[in-house]
């Protein structure tokens, strides 16, 4: 469960990073409170995530979908560019992630086998 909380923490600061955007300095109320309420509900999730998952494999993986996932909605809703070193990075980033996720579980599969 705490794997999930971490993915929808960084879900959230996606939706709480593009607000920021719109929010045009907080002088958008709509888009202020929206921002206010992921951050809220981010920042709640990555801490119950933490309750479970070590901090620097949360932290990290917490902060790379929010950067991946925000610069993805930058190129795709906002114009921002796209080039080939930019997709192979997020490639790289996103793959981080993924291996993160791949130790982390693991390291926990071996320390209760070794329990056994």
């Amino acid at each position: 469960m705490a794997w999930i909380y971490l993915m929808l923490a960084g879900l959230s600061e996606i939706v709480w990073a593009f607000g920021l955007k719109e929010a045009h300095g907080f002088s958008r109320l709509g888009w202020s409170l929206l921002t206010i309420a992921f951050l809220i509900v981010s920042f709640y999730l990555f801490a119950r995530a933490m309750r479970k998952i070590p901090i620097g494999t949360a932290y990290a993986v917490f902060t790379g979908i929010g950067a991946a996932g925000t610069a993805i909605i930058g190129m795709l809703f906002l114009d921002e560019s796209g080039n080939l070193w930019k997709i192979i990075s997020l490639i790289v980033l996103i793959s981080g992630i993924i291996g993160l996720k791949l130790v982390d579980g693991g390291a926990k599969s071996d320390e209760k086998a070794g329990d056994a």
